[in-house]
């Protein structure tokens, strides 16, 4: 497949989704996150549909077709909230999680759809799904390369990985910790938290979450044998703002949550 520089390629697969990526819905989403902890369905129901809509425009940029009758895997699906938003744009949607607990975690029955797995260690065949999807889950895991190996590795060829990820010096690096690991370090934030709340905050820093960054996505994703890079832009930021993907160090702080799209060779 011939490689064309990637300003060029990231046109084609975002050209749909760009004209969606407005200061209008970058508010609307940033106002949802508000909610994450104390009323989950009012964070996570926009951000499926929205979520859907982004791989729906990011598939058909890539393949020209859109998510009918395709299979999705959801790396890192937890309770199932992206299952109705996927089903509604007429995707096999099939996501996988670790944590039991996470998984029963919504009354959305999942049954005979939903797998019990390890993001790095797939228990899906080679090349067995048209789109391999994960949303906010590399930050939560120990080794997040290691894991997107394996998406591109379950993914068909001609078919897309979409990853994407919180970056550790963005605004919600440290999650409900705040923006006091600038400061106080991962551990350090988490003591903070602890002797506010008298417990511990959900995402342990060293346990359940980590420092990712955007340098190491991009250098996965451009090294990547088995994957072509289409697209990095940040998740949240309006269409003007995406170039930041391209300045180093200060991406680090301002991107927040990087996509990185990728088609299986």
């Amino acid at each position: 497949m011939p490689r064309f520089p990637l300003r060029t390629r990231a046109s084609a697969a975002t050209t749909l989704f760009a004209r969606r990526a407005t200061l209008r819905r970058s508010v609307r989403l940033l106002g949802a996150f508000r909610f994450e902890q104390s009323d989950p369905d009012s964070f996570y129901v926009p951000l499926a549909r929205d979520s859907a809509e982004m791989i729906d425009d990011l598939h058909r940029g890539a393949t020209g077709r859109g998510l009918d009758g395709h299979t999705i895997v959801d790396v890192g699906g937890g309770p199932g909230y992206f299952a109705d938003a996927f089903r509604e744009a007429g995707a096999r949607y099939v996501p996988v999680e670790p944590d039991p607990s996470e998984m029963h975690a919504r009354d959305i029955d999942l049954t005979g759809v939903a797998i019990r797995g390890s993001g790095t260690a797939l228990p899906i065949r080679d090349g067995a799904v048209d789109v391999c999807f994960s949303s906010n889950v590399a930050e939560h895991v120990a080794q997040p390369w290691q894991m997107a190996d394996e998406m591109l590795r379950v993914t068909k060829p001609g078919g897309i990985v979409v990853l994407s990820y919180t970056l550790w010096w963005g605004p919600f690096g440290g999650h409900e910790t705040g923006m006091w690991h600038y400061v106080l370090g991962g551990e350090g934030a988490a003591r903070r938290y602890r002797r506010r709340h008298g417990h511990e905050p959900k995402n342990r820093f060293g346990a359940s979450l980590f420092a990712v960054h955007c340098r190491d996505g991009l250098a996965w994703a451009r090294s990547a044998p088995s994957g072509e890079l289409l697209a990095a832009f940040p998740r949240y930021h309006p269409r003007w703002a995406w170039p930041l993907v391209r300045v180093p160090l200060l991406r680090e702080v301002l991107v927040s949550n990087l996509v990185l799209v990728l088609r299986k060779v």
